[in-house]
Order: structure tokens, then sequence, then C-alpha cells
């Protein structure tokens, strides 16, 4: 079958779960296209044992096997900087998927060129952004890469046949994946997403089950917890005095939000394909993370600079949702929000209750509140009669025009 329609592949690197999916991949690349397969397995935080897939792969005779811990990677360089933008696609989910999918296309094409690879593979749908997200990132970074996206070329279509291949090549299969699953999760650091099957109809309130980072907000402690989040130029650096590393800071904000049942979303959302989708997500540390992002702001950024990212920020988001991590907007954009964090530093007070997270306080050492200028009491440095001239020079387009009706 090698090389008959879907053309010559001497050996392809595939993003590798261990997975149902990904398993059977693994295994028909081998048969369709007569390839070695070289597998990468990304820990980006999602909590699972990645040892397995390294025996599966074993298993099916793969002798290059990638298995990195990346997700320190993950949020300096991709979580961080995004944050810096206070990105959330359509005003709510704050990217959790999406940021992923460019790591992991960076690393298969920094291990394509190192094991002389000429060919890429991802186990993403032909109905959903992911494909498009990571196929992105490869043509970006090698326009010569020969992409593989076996769900748009096989005709392995259902969940049943997907098993009845399994089965018939000796494929381990999870016991809960026999039959139908009830939803697809994604997770990594950031968040945890979870859609399809008992999903699908958004008028039905999603179950319970569906959720298993953040606890049941209604049965989250009675008593608010308060919390300091640090930052420099517009990271995060520390919680509760405790300097920490970025994938340490995230997992300590994880383990406060989750307790707290902050976080989660249940979003209908427009895909980049042109269907609308229902996700739920948790993103317990991401949030708490945004809300403290925007807090030290209030404090340190001038307004205009403030409204301008503002501007910017829905353009940013579904710039990084559509897949365009690595185009030249999307860097130009980030010039921009990194030079607006250069002050962006001093600590937010916020407080975790019952699924929700409020600033309660923030301070700085670069902090352009003056106390001077808003109090309601008597003042010397703000003479309010020179309002009457700043209203007047601004109300004098509006004047002019309601000259013209009568």
């Amino acid at each position: 079958m090698s090389g008959s329609k879907h053309g010559s592949v001497k050996k392809v690197v595939l993003a590798y779960s261990g997975g149902l999916d990904t398993s059977v991949i693994l295994k028909w690349l081998q048969e369709t296209y007569g390839c070695e397969v070289v597998t990468f397995t990304a820990d980006l935080g999602q909590g699972e044992e990645l040892e397995p897939a390294r025996k599966k792969a074993e298993m099916f005779g793969v002798k290059q096997i990638f298995i990195e811990d990346v997700r320190e990677e993950f949020v300096r360089d991709f979580v961080f900087p995004m944050f810096r933008a206070n990105a959330m696609y359509e005003g709510l989910y704050l990217l959790g998927t999406s940021i992923a999918r460019p790591l992991i296309a960076k690393r298969q094409i920094e291990i394509a060129r190192e094991v002389g690879a000429d060919a890429v593979c991802h186990g993403a749908t032909g109905k959903g952004n992911d494909q498009v997200r990571f196929e992105l990132g490869y043509y970006a970074l090698n326009p010569s890469i020969k992409v593989i996206a076996p769900w748009r070329e096989w005709e392995l279509t259902s969940r049943t046949t997907l098993i009845d291949f399994a089965e018939k090549h000796q494929i381990p299969i999870a016991k809960d994946k026999r039959g139908e699953a009830p939803f697809s999760v994604d997770a990594n650091l950031l968040h945890i997403s979870a859609e399809g099957k008992v999903l699908e109809d958004p008028w039905v309130e999603a179950p319970d089950y569906v959720y298993s980072r953040t606890v049941d907000p209604e049965k989250a402690p009675d008593q608010p917890e308060y919390i300091e989040v640090e930052f420099k130029t517009g990271d995060a650096i520390a919680v509760n005095g405790q300097k920490l590393s970025p994938a340490a800071l995230l997992t300590k904000l994880n383990e406060l939000g989750g307790k707290h049942g902050i976080g989660r979303l249940d979003l209908l959302e427009n895909r980049f394909v042109g269907m609308k989708s229902r996700g739920i997500y948790e993103t317990p540390g991401g949030t708490i993370l945004h809300m403290a992002h925007r807090g030290i702001e209030q404090v340190t950024l001038d307004r205009g600079a403030a409204h301008l990212k503002d501007e910017i920020m829905p353009r940013y988001a579904e710039l990084i949702y559509n897949g365009f991590w690595f185009s030249p907007e999307r860097e130009m954009l980030q010039a921009l929000i990194d030079k607006s964090q250069q002050n962006v530093e001093g600590t937010v007070r916020l407080k975790l209750y019952k699924g929700s997270v409020s600033v309660v306080g923030r301070k700085s050492p670069k902090s352009l509140y003056s106390l001077a200028h808003v109090t309601f009491e008597e003042d010397s440095v703000y003479d309010q009669k020179d309002a009457a001239g700043f209203i007047k020079l601004n109300a004098l387009r509006l004047r002019l025009l309601n000259r013209q009706k009568t």
C-alpha cells in the first residue's frame, strides 16, 4: 500500500498521546505509508502518566520515542505572553487548548529536523480547530514538510470502526473506551476541556461528572480565602510571598482555584472552520491569573495604553484561537503588548469564594494612582475650575452640530 495514493514518506513524527486514536494512527501509518514512525509525547501538565505511552510505542516497534516535560516552556513562553494581553476569545474563553498547539507543533518540527523525518502527523479531526492550529504551525516553521492528517484520509470514520481496527491489530483498548465515550477531553496545565456526546445539546445543563478540576461552587468552602499574587514586567512571579517558577505558580493557582470552584465555563463558540460547538472548560488557575493581571494593570498602566490593549485584545485572541501563533501579525501585537508591560509590577490581593474571584487590593512601586488627585477632601494639586474649559472644548463640536438642526 505504501506510496500509492498517499505518496512516499520515509519517516514521520507523530504527536502521540498513547490513547486509542493515536495508537490506531500509529499502526495505520506503518501499514498505509510503510514508513518509520517516531513518536513525540508532550507532558503539558495534563495529569496523566506518560510511561504507558512509551510502552505502547515500543510494542509497535517504534525505535525513536520522545517523551518530554515541556511544562515550564509551555507556561513561560506561551501562556504568560498570552496572559500579558488579557486574551479571551469571544469575551470568555481563556484559550487553554489553542495555546498548547503551537508548542507541540514546534517540537514536532524540531524533532523531525533532528531525526531526519520528512513528515509530521497529528490526530486532530477534519471538523475541528486543532487541525488548523497544528498545520499552520508546521508550515510556518518548515514550509516543505509533508503533513499527514489521518482523519481526512482514512475510512475509519466512527468510534466503532476505530475499535474494530484496534482489535484486529491487537491494540490495547482502555476498558472505558469500549463503546461510545460520554465526551472527549483535552487537558494541559492551563485548563481541561470537554465536548461532544452528552454536551451536544446546548439547552441541557452539563452533568456534574464532566467537571474534574474544580469542586462544585455550591460545595466549595463556606469561608473565603484571600491570596496575594506578585507581578514583575507583566508576569506573575510569586503567590503569597513565595517565589515560584512559571509552571509551579500556575500549578499552585490551579490548586487554589479548584478548591473554591473557580474557572468553570459553559461556552457555545464559533470554530474557525465555520460551525458552532459547545465546550465545557475549567481554567481555575488561569481565571485567577487573568483577574490578578487585570488588577495590577489597573494601578500601573496609563489610560491610553490600557485602552489600546483592550482594543487589540480580541484580534490577538482570535489569532491564537485560529492557529496563527507564528504569524508576523501576532508577533507584532506581542511586541506592542510586551512594551506595555515594562512597569506592570506589584502585588494584587484577591478573594476566592464559591466560584468567584475578586480583586480586593492592589499596590505597586510603579503606581500611577494619586490619592492627592482623587480625594474628595480639599487638595492643592487639582484646580476644579480647569474642568470648565475642558468640557467646553469637548462640547464644541456637539454644539456646532446642533446648530445644523435648527
